[in-house]
């Protein structure tokens, strides 16, 4: 998939929680906390949960966690390990966030909605900083994961500022297209799936102020099947390095990317993934959709 390209991983994979959200959970946090507030509502696939629940024990403050039943037991793991209240509703990350919408309004507590806090794309500039910094020359090209948006958000808006020539390029699961349509009209729009095994990824309602952010950032879009994400997945196992299916899909994207001049920086944005699914995509790509 990389051959002939001067290609970079930047890894945010390797912190404790093993995903990037860090960085956006503990800004907002400490405001919630200053507010006021003593306790967080929040949904999430996973990671975005054990970041808040992380950022909710450095912060003094209690975390109920919405997810959906089917979530990666991984996550939910990791999640119950960090003392947070685990609450698993419904079929898919939308379903859930409206669920902990209404608990938190009901109870008069703070939602954190993920890719809607401003403070969010703030600290996720972080990363493209580092990107630049760390590359000691500016890349062609960067290429980012989508699910709702805000790690874009922040890495395209470092990389304006710092490497403008860089094309910015935005990855989203072929099986979970809204984020990918709703950049293409400029505007949310409608979709009725987000049926990927890429659970960051799994976007099924676009948040307004994501898409009004992200879309005037993206380079270009790529959509990427469940079999080319297995693939990756299996081809960063071969090198040592264990990813989840949105880890994995800047890769899987590399060769739709086209021909750039210059080193090809891809965001490796976690690597907590059940040990089948992880199993099942390095032995048996074959076995997910193309």
């Amino acid at each position: 998939m990389a051959a002939g390209r001067r290609l970079y991983l930047k890894r945010e994979d390797v912190h404790e929680l093993g995903a990037f959200k860090w960085r956006g959970a503990l800004p907002v946090l400490e405001r919630y906390r200053d507010a006021g507030a003593e306790a967080v509502v929040t949904a999430s696939t996973g990671n975005h949960g054990a970041a808040t629940a992380w950022a909710a024990q450095r912060t003094g403050l209690r975390a109920i966690i919405y997810a959906p039943e089917g979530a990666s037991e991984a996550k939910v793991g990791l999640v119950r390990s960090l003392g947070a209240e685990l609450r698993l509703v419904g079929p898919d990350l939308d379903v859930a966030k409206d669920e902990a919408r209404a608990f938190a309004a009901e109870n008069g507590l703070p939602f954190f909605e993920d890719g809607a806090e401003p403070a969010q794309f703030d600290a996720y500039e972080g990363i493209g900083d580092e990107i630049v910094d760390q590359l000691g020359e500016p890349p062609a090209a960067v290429v980012v994961p989508v699910g709702n948006g805000a790690l874009f958000i922040g890495v395209a808006r470092s990389l304006a500022r710092g490497a403008p020539a860089a094309a910015r390029v935005a990855v989203v699961a072929k099986e979970a297209p809204v984020m990918a349509l709703s950049i293409e009209a400029g505007r949310v729009v409608e979709s009725d799936r987000s049926a990927t095994f890429a659970d960051g990824m799994a976007v099924r309602v676009a948040i307004p102020l994501a898409v009004e952010e992200l879309a005037p950032l993206v380079s270009s879009v790529l959509l990427v099947s469940e079999r080319a994400m297995a693939r990756a997945i299996g081809a960063l196992a071969a090198e040592g390095i264990r990813v989840e299916a949105s880890g994995a899909a800047p890769l899987a994207a590399l060769d739709q990317l086209g021909e750039v001049d210059g080193p090809v920086v891809l965001v490796v944005t976690g690597r907590n993934i059940d040990e089948e699914m992880h199993r099942r995509a390095v032995e048996c790509p074959d076995s997910f959709p193309d």
